[in-house]
Order: structure tokens, then C-alpha cells, then sequence
């Protein structure tokens, strides 16, 4: 089985690369940095139409066909709506919106028959909560886009995304260090869920949006 991971650099990447090596999965993660004899591809700006085809159709030829298509690519930033700007709204839009459109059109034609696809949303976006304005928006538009994907593509390919809430990075202890982590969500936790939605074992499975950990 080959996957096609994008957003492979963060603490959520890490893990999901690690799970699906170690359920035996082929893997081509797009990040910061390049080994493709290990897999990895930098990724550039993938909100980039031409960029995100050139990243993906390289690694797609690495694999030789993608079974699934993991998309971790995104952004975050805590921002109370007065204080935003659209330049905010739009950043965040074109990190994690614009990113999964752009990589999903160019992963489209890779896709074997029965792949699968999986978005990571936030739990935080649905309802949002003061701060979240414009990372909700975003987030809320990732899982529109992949339940209107899960009606398109079906039944040759199912779509689905994954809910977390906060989970546990470094850069969220740095930025949240007054809240106990240990009610956070572990990436790998996050991992099992979503490694779980490409596999063959969700095969009845398709349009859910999925939470995973403890509600904010």
C-alpha cells in the first residue's frame, strides 16, 4: 500500500509517517526537507497550483500509484476577529484551504481504484470560540470541501477527516503553557485515527468527519 502525506515536517507529521511505515505502507511525505530514497519530497508552497502538481506528480511517480492521500498541511493562529485584518482570514484561508484544493486536484489523477483520502480539520472550528475566528473559517472550509469530495469521487474513492483537539506539540506547550497538557490529544493517538480512515478496514466509512481527543 503507497501513501502520499503532505505536511510531513510537523509533530503531527512525524507520527503519521511513523505509523503507516510501521504498518508496512510505502510512504512519500512532502515537507521541508528531501531523501527521495527515503520518501521525502519538499513540499513549497502547495497553495501554489503549478507548485503542488509538480511536488505531488513527482512523488506520485515515486510510488507508482497512491492508495491514500493524507493532507496534515495547515496553519494555525489565535486571533480575536476585532483585532484581525483579511490579510489574517486570508492567510489562514491559503494555508489550509487553498492547500487541500490545490494538492487534491493534483493528486486526483494518482488515486487507484478504492484509495482513500483523508483531511484533518479541528474541533475547535465547529462551534468556534473566542479567538478562533478566522482558524475555524478555514478549518470549516477544509471539511466542506471533503464532504463535497466524498460525494463526488464515490464510490471509487472515500473521503474523510479527522477532528482533533489540541493536541499536544511542543509549539503548543510553548503557546498555551498555563493549560495542562495531559488533556490533550497525543499525535499518535491522531495517527491511529487517521491511519485507521485510509485503510481498508473503514472501507464503509466515507463523508465522516470524525472527532478525536477531549473537546477544548
Amino acid at each position: 500500500m503507497r501513501v502520499l502525506i503532505t505536511g510531513a515536517s510537523g509533530a503531527l507529521g512525524h507520527a503519521v509517517v511513523r505509523r503507516f511505515a510501521e504498518y508496512g505502507w510505502r510512504v512519500a511525505s512532502l515537507g521541508t526537507s528531501a531523501d527521495r530514497d527515503d520518501g521525502r519530497f519538499v513540499a513549497g508552497d502547495l497553495a501554489e497550483e503549478h507548485n503542488a502538481k509538480q511536488v505531488v506528480d513527482d512523488a506520485a511517480a515515486w510510488l507508482g500509484g497512491i492508495d491514500a492521500f493524507v493532507h496534515l498541511a495547515g496553519a494555525f493562529r489565535w486571533i480575536e476577529v476585532g483585532s484581525s485584518t483579511l490579510a489574517d482570514w486570508r492567510a489562514l484561508f491559503d494555508a489550509n484551504v487553498a492547500t487541500a484544493v490545490a494538492t487534491t486536484n493534483a493528486v486526483r489523477p494518482h488515486l487507484l481504484a478504492r484509495a482513500s483520502m483523508v483531511f484533518v480539520g479541528a474541533r475547535s472550528a465547529e462551534p468556534a470560540g473566542a479567538g478562533f475566528g478566522p482558524y475555524a473559517a478555514a478549518k470549516s472550509g477544509v471539511a466542506r470541501l471533503a464532504e463535497a469530495l466524498s460525494r463526488e469521487l464515490a464510490p471509487r474513492i472515500r473521503v474523510n477527516v479527522v477532528l482533533p483537539a489540541i493536541i499536544d506539540t511542543p509549539q503548543n506547550r510553548a503557546d498555551m503553557p498555563d493549560v495542562d497538557p495531559s488533556l490533550w490529544t497525543s499525535p499518535d493517538a491522531v495517527a491511529d485515527a487517521i491511519v485507521f480512515l485510509a485503510t481498508p478496514a473503514s472501507r464503509a466509512v466515507n463523508g465522516a468527519l470524525l472527532p478525536v481527543g477531549n473537546p477544548a
